[in-house]
């Protein structure tokens, strides 16, 4: 303790400047002192230099995709809206109507054109391979539920002959490209869906034809091989072109896609609502005599016609979830099958009625579907929305 005490009192009473002069001859704690933070920086800097790169963030939706993809989802608003002008001004059409059936065959292949612009043959492919049983039920249960349910609502409301074969072509349409969108707002399997909508459309060609010759052969001649060509035509060829331009302009269908779906959606709402104006016209003294004589708009035949489709589609919806339910599968791959089951390709219907049918009457029944089917898909879809699945997690079957 004794050297210990003896060198204090002297570091205490040291001058300031004479620290700074006994100090200046550690040269080298003052070099040290000032080069360590260089080094340290130095060091960091080839950490840096080594280290991997940080993965590269998401590249962020632009809005006016989100905005393109927000006016595609009202597709029940369009149809509904353009119902609406068409019973009050069914002339807002006539420009259309009078170019028919060209018009409709065209308005279909730009439908189908925008739907494989945005089909990926390889994700087609690869869902097909992961979930094979699922999408087989739901491609059966489309070509078997629709088409029996038509045939079985027009013989008990007793339908005109035209009226149902309008209804049993309906039923043998394959699914519609709203039910991607009502699945993707009720929580279903959306990919499901999709290639569901895929997979029935193509086998419309063949099935179509032959089950509305089986079932509607009874009331009217059908050519089934009149239909296939047509529907070939019309659906299958522009689904193949679009997915060829995919493939072969990469870059110009990047930008043209975000488009494609709501060029489709009001393309599809034109359609639909411009043969609702021209049977409506044909109509108009049927729907009066049904208000001032009979007592309302439903009890005349066109009330019947539209309890037909709500009943249709309402077996589609119903029948669909429930056989479904029996098959065991999960609750997201129900609503995915019910809506797609429930929801049919009505443009489809509309262009092979005015196509190959001499009454016009055969293409009201989808023409109203159009309306009818997406009010209620719509309303399921949101009823849906508010109930969460069980089953989280897609499970595949």
């Amino acid at each position: 303790m004794a050297p210990l005490l003896l060198l204090l009192p002297p570091l205490r009473l040291l001058p300031a400047t004479r620290l700074r002069a006994t100090s200046r001859p550690a040269s080298p704690r003052r070099g040290l002192s000032y080069s360590y933070p260089r080094r340290v920086a130095a060091v960091l800097r080839q950490c840096r230099a080594a280290a991997p790169p940080p993965p590269a963030a998401p590249d962020a939706v632009p809005r006016w995709h989100a905005a393109l993809a927000a006016a595609a989802g009202l597709y029940p608003a369009y149809v509904t809206a353009g119902a609406a002008v068409a019973v009050a001004r069914p002339d807002a059409f006539r420009w259309f109507v009078a170019l028919a059936p060209g018009s409709y065959t065209f308005a279909l292949g730009l439908i189908m054109l925008a739907m494989g612009l945005t089909l990926e043959l390889r994700e087609f492919l690869a869902l097909l391979r992961e979930r094979p049983l699922s999408i087989l039920f739901g491609c059966a249960a489309q070509y078997t539920i629709m088409p029996a349910f038509g045939a079985i609502v027009s013989r008990v409301l007793g339908l005109s002959p035209p009226i149902s074969v309008g209804l049993i072509l309906l039923g043998c349409c394959p699914g519609g490209t709203a039910s991607n969108v009502v699945t993707l707002v009720a929580k279903g399997d959306v990919p499901l869906s999709i290639v569901m909508t895929v997979c029935s459309t193509l086998g419309a060609v063949f099935l179509t034809p032959l089950l509305t010759k089986i079932l509607a052969g009874a009331y009217v001649p059908v050519d089934a091989v009149k239909l296939s060509l047509s529907t070939l035509q019309v659906v299958v060829a522009p689904i193949l072109l679009g997915s060829s331009i995919q493939s072969a302009f990469p870059s110009v269908v990047k930008f043209v896609t975000p488009f494609a779906p709501l060029l489709a959606v009001l393309t599809s709402s034109l359609l639909a609502c411009s043969v609702f104006s021209e049977n409506f016209v044909r109509l108009r003294s049927t729907i009066a005599d049904a208000s001032y004589g009979n007592g309302g708009l439903f009890s005349g035949d066109i009330g019947v016609v539209m309890l037909s489709v709500f009943l249709l589609h309402c077996a589609g919806f119903v029948v669909g979830y429930t056989t479904a339910a029996i098959g065991g599968f999960k609750e997201r791959q129900r609503r995915a099958i019910s809506i797609e089951v429930g929801m049919q390709n009505s443009s489809l219907g509309v262009v092979l009625a005015t196509a190959h049918f001499s009454s016009s009457l055969v293409a009201l029944p989808a023409a109203l579907s159009a309306v009818i089917m997406n009010i209620m898909g719509s309303t399921l879809g949101l009823v849906w929305q508010f109930m969460t699945p069980p089953d989280s997690k897609n499970e595949n079957r």
